[in-house]
């Protein structure tokens, strides 16, 4: 099986796609206007939707794989700089993203969001963290540091929670945690009491996503001569499957926790679907696949940016007494079943975010951090 050193295509496919599938789970109406796997488990459990966001981690981690050796070459000085940089810029956006536009409407009137009450993490928050974690750990310690630190922070995060907190949102140690050193006003209020679900205690297991995809990847690029790849890595990824499931029991799958089974789980979950995009896209060459999602996939985090800041005004300006996110719907989705009218509006709006990204391609605009 011949594969391409320097860059698959199926990476850059898998991210579209995970960007595309993030923004439509995004534009859920309600509970009860949305088919059950676009919407997050309400505690325990494992949806399509909870495969999201650890999958944009695994691909960051997919493309540390073939960035990190070139920013080696240049110096320490040099990749911690980048890293830095990145792991900075990443995080302001990110606080941008939370909070955004920073002010609500209120009996008439706009109030402005004090920065008591703003929100310090959330989800490029994490990612930027478990980003520069990552790239450190490899760059520190290689392969053998990044298999060590997965082990320890797979059984640290059960043990931690066992002994200190318990799989409740009212009695874990990530609320805990977040609430002694970030205080409750800057916590996420969507949960019925101040709780992040992107919080500082989870972004430790997340590390593992970021550094399994690297993993993979590097298992890839530097595999025996002749042999072939694939079967393993799905293979692998069957096993932790199963293994996560077998441990559900014991340690719930719980994404708003990101428990270790949770982490399993959707490791698992990558490394087939990255197996069978491998094989259909970078081996069997079926162009008509992977051109789509490449167009998402060029400008992942300015398209993901974009239809969270569309999204979020979208939902603040009002038309009479209703949002604007939901006069649309009304207006222009109302005639389709409840559920498919929902559906509808949120692939119509990823296909908004499709021709923006589809016009930066085409001229040639890609915005890199």
């Amino acid at each position: 099986m011949s594969l391409p050193s320097n860059r698959f295509q199926a990476v850059d496919v898998l991210r579209g796609l995970t960007l595309a599938l993030m923004i439509v789970v995004n534009m859920s109406i309600s509970d009860t206007l949305s088919f059950s796997q676009l919407l997050h488990s309400t505690w325990n459990g494992f949806t399509l939707t909870d495969a999201v966001f650890p999958t944009f981690l695994f691909v960051m981690g997919n493309a540390l794989g073939f960035t990190l050796e070139r920013y080696e070459t240049q110096g320490r000085t040099v990749l911690l700089r980048k890293v830095a940089v990145r792991t900075g810029i990443m995080f302001l956006c990110g606080l941008v993203v939370s909070n955004f536009p920073f002010f609500t409407f209120q009996d008439g009137a706009v109030h402005w969001v004090s920065l008591s009450q703003l929100r310090i993490m959330g989800v490029l928050q994490r990612i930027s963290l478990a980003y520069a974690l990552a790239t450190l750990i490899v760059h520190v310690s290689g392969t053998r540091g990044a298999v060590i630190y997965i082990a320890a922070a797979l059984i640290g995060n059960v043990w931690l929670n066992a002994v200190f907190g318990d799989n409740t949102l009212a009695g874990n140690l990530a609320l805990k945690l977040d609430t002694f050193v970030l205080g409750a006003s800057h916590l996420y209020r969507g949960e019925g009491i101040p709780y992040d679900p992107e919080g500082l205690l989870g972004t430790l297991p997340a590390v593992v996503n970021v550094l399994a995809g690297y993993l993979a990847v590097l298992y890839v690029r530097k595999r025996p001569e002749g042999r072939t790849p694939l079967p393993l890595l799905f293979s692998a990824g069957l096993a932790l499957i199963v293994l996560s499931l077998a441990l559900n029991g014991w340690v719930p799958i719980n994404k708003k926790l990101w428990t270790s089974t949770y982490v399993l789980c959707a490791t698992g979950l990558d490394l087939v679907v990255l197996a069978a995009l491998i094989l259909l896209v970078d081996v069997w060459k079926v162009r008509w696949l992977s051109a789509y999602f490449e167009i998402f996939g060029k400008n992942a985090l300015a398209i993901y940016i974009l239809a969270e800041l569309l999204m979020a005004l979208a939902w603040t300006i009002q038309v009479g007494a209703h949002p604007l996110f939901l006069w649309i719907f009304e207006a222009g989705f109302r005639w389709l079943p409840g559920k498919w009218a929902s559906l509808l509006f949120a692939l119509a709006f990823a296909q908004v975010c499709w021709l923006v990204a589809f016009i930066m391609d085409r001229k040639r605009i890609y915005v890199r951090i």
